[in-house]
């Protein structure tokens, strides 16, 4: 049997395509090797499913680092606006949390997954697991079809690649995208993990001192070789017994991924700023006054409310201060020094934990090499890519998804109508 659209890869995009090739009028055949639908779609958001975020679509945009740009003619058609109207007419109400992240009232990724799967079903989308591809069909430069892992071949008007990256393999992204891109001609950018917590081997890390402390309000930036800070980012972080990791560390870890290359693998110096919203000058004079004020008490006694309890003795050490002084003992120049710590504690980076264990996988199909508006390559006709399998990355927070839903509508709203105008020629 042959149908218009083939769609490898039912994840975030992939369901996404089938719906909009299948609104469209096209005969799809959906197909995953794994036996579960939307599988990394059913754990994102902590298993809460951030469909979108409500930012405005230029704010939207920069927080997709990874060539988001690319996405304005996507996004034109099929923004996040529209993924919000999709769900919710869907039956699946939504609700906006902190930094404008959408979640479903159920706080249930299985409610977003069963309605979207729904709806594919809904269209009549041929829909068939434990399919694994083996490879694609081409004739005269054009994609005609796949090869399963079978033997089997099944034709098609156009085929469109969803695969994902090569992040969170168990969901079954494990890179066999890329090959397929190369074969039709497709540079393949440089593979690096993104929104990934990073390791450290300082002292304190090695000792496992401030393994589990949670850092709320602070900011990490990372510096480059030359002393000048590359990316900033608030928010709250936690310490681990490799390293960093939470939401700001994961924001960073692109960056230090790209500084690390810069300094052929040395480390890179990441520093925690605990009291963002002051100066070193204020700290200094604010934790001053706050001494003179419980003079007889120790320093370490009066500060332990203020900067994290665990973190004290390491500020000490690291200023010079003793922590059994009292205010008439308090050496001023070791103070400030103090303040300046707080502000840039020092974090020795050399490296993240595995693509593998990234949220997020950055590099994958050269953009040059695919039409922005209709997701189709330049190179061969009838074959589209969507979602992570594009060098396209963001930061977590519902921008990712957005970047695969987009990009599987566009893909496959293009896809179904040019196998339509083929099979009327």
């Amino acid at each position: 049997m042959s149908y218009d659209v083939i769609i490898v890869g039912a994840g975030s995009s992939g369901l996404m395509a089938a719906v909009a090739a299948g609104e469209a009028g096209a005969s799809v055949l959906l197909l995953d090797k794994g036996d579960k639908l939307g599988r990394k779609l059913g754990i994102s958001g902590g298993g809460r499913c951030n469909v979108t975020n409500a930012k405005e679509l230029d704010e939207l945009i920069k927080h997709i680092p990874g060539n988001g740009k690319y996405l304005h003619s996507a996004l034109a058609t099929f923004s996040n606006r529209h993924i919000m109207d999709f769900f919710e007419k869907l039956g699946i109400a939504l609700k906006e949390e902190d930094n404008g992240r959408m979640f479903p009232v159920t706080d249930k990724a299985k409610t977003v997954v069963d309605a979207l799967v729904g709806k594919v079903r809904s269209l009549g989308v041929d829909i068939r697991v434990g399919s694994p591809v083996d490879r694609l069909l081409y004739e005269a430069g054009r994609a005609v079809g796949v090869q399963l892992k079978s033997g089997e071949r099944i034709g098609g008007g156009c085929v469109i690649v969803a695969v994902g990256g090569k992040s969170v393999p168990h969901t079954g992204s494990t890179g066999d995208g890329y090959a397929w891109a190369e074969e039709a001609g497709h540079t393949i950018t440089e593979l690096y993990p993104t929104e990934v917590p990073l390791t450290s081997r300082s002292s304190f890390i090695l000792s496992k001192e401030l393994q589990g402390l949670s850092l709320r309000g602070v900011s990490l930036t990372i510096w480059n070789a030359k002393g000048k800070a590359v990316i900033t980012h608030e928010g709250d972080m936690i310490f681990t017994h490799f390293g960093l990791s939470g939401p700001i560390a994961l924001r960073c870890s692109q960056f230090v991924v790209k500084e690390l290359r810069k300094n052929n693998g040395g480390d890179v110096l990441a520093t925690i700023d605990l009291k963002p919203e002051r100066t070193a000058d204020e700290l200094y004079a604010e934790t001053l006054a706050m001494c003179k004020a419980e003079s007889r008490k120790t320093v370490k006694n009066v500060l332990k409310g203020y900067y994290p309890e665990r973190m004290l003795q390491l500020l000490f050490l690291k200023s010079g201060v003793k922590e059994d002084v009292t205010y008439d003992n308090i050496p001023k120049q070791a103070w400030m020094e103090l303040a300046r710590v707080a502000k840039a504690f020092p974090v020795r980076v050399n490296g993240t934990l595995s693509i593998e264990e990234a949220f997020v996988t950055g590099g994958g199909v050269q953009l040059k090499e695919i039409d922005p508006k209709t997701l189709q390559s330049k190179l061969t006709s009838g074959l589209y890519f969507c979602g992570e399998v594009l060098d396209i990355h963001g930061y977590t927070g519902g921008y990712n998804i957005t970047a695969a839903f987009t990009t599987g509508y566009n893909a496959g709203r293009h896809a179904a109508e040019q196998a339509m105008l083929l099979r009327s020629q």
